[in-house]
């Protein structure tokens, strides 16, 4: 993340900030602060705090990741030359609204399940911004969620080409467990019953049921249980779940609902930052 941050500043940045340099004394000490303009939950002001006082500006948080805020808010106090403030504004408010997007969609997915399924999980996807994995992935637990796996290396996730390329969702999960430590989840996503089923026997940890509609989850998962082979897996359900059709999905007996659109086309919330002369 420290790479990522010190990458977005130099590059907002180029050779120098042309207007601050001419305008604003070098050792000139000024104060502010980050104000709200949005409703919903704050994700990034631990960030936010960090890259300020890497910069030898001070930081006073108020409102604490996690927080609701609404508008009008004063999230973090700062005090710094304002030369150095002006310089990170713009990266710094671009974090803690992306953040804080993300987890409030979180947040107010997971109230809004809980009232017809109070244990299925919400988790991330790898449809995050690149570079910004991190970052996408730490709102979505700040908002309640399950972060998934955050890298290819993180688990196994056989996926339709990884079958298409192996021949079968057995053999590829049979290769699998003789190469991958015993400390890594097998996961397969499938499409069918038939997927499902030949997942199950082959001792998947988990199935991924992906793009199938409520109704389909269901004979799957029952069909899985009259087998006896629903006890040991986990089920996730992924697929063109948005936000008008997930109470539906939360309706079924599935433990796991990931979501790529709540990183992928996230709604920003919105901050400023506002200078005091100290």
């Amino acid at each position: 993340m420290k790479k990522i941050i010190k990458y977005a500043i130099e590059e907002d940045v180029g050779f120098g900030d042309i207007t601050s340099n001419i305008l604003i004394p070098k050792n000139k000490i000024v104060k502010g602060q980050i104000i709200a303009k949005s409703k919903g939950m704050m994700a990034g002001v631990e960030i936010a705090r960090k890259i300020f006082e890497e910069h030898n500006i001070k930081t006073n948080i108020l409102k604490k990741d996690g927080e609701t805020i609404v508008p009008h808010d004063t999230i973090l106090e700062i005090e710094g030359t304002g030369q150095n403030i002006l310089k990170l504004e713009r990266t710094v408010l671009n974090i803690i609204m992306r953040m804080s997007g993300i987890a409030t969609i979180t947040h107010n997915l997971l109230k809004k399940i809980r009232k017809v399924n109070k244990d299925i999980k919400i988790a991330g996807t790898r449809k995050t911004l690149p570079g910004f994995q991190e970052f996408d992935k730490l709102a979505i637990f700040i908002g309640g969620g399950d972060t998934h796996r955050l890298r290819l290396d993180d688990q196994v996730l056989i996926k339709d080409n990884h079958i298409a390329i192996t021949g079968s969702v057995s053999e590829a999960v049979k290769q699998c467990k003789k190469q991958v430590s015993f400390t890594k989840k097998i996961e397969v996503e499938v499409e069918s019953l038939h997927d499902a089923i030949d997942a199950a026997k082959s001792k998947a940890d988990i199935i991924m049921l992906d793009n199938r509609s409520p109704k389909e989850i269901m004979d799957i998962i029952n069909e899985l249980s009259y087998l006896n082979l629903r006890k040991n897996v986990i089920i996730e359900i992924s697929g063109g779940i948005n936000e008008e059709n997930i109470l539906e999905y939360a309706k079924t007996p599935a433990d796991v609902i990931s979501l790529g659109f709540i990183t992928h086309s996230v709604n920003s919330l919105d901050f400023s930052l506002e200078i005091n002369i100290k």
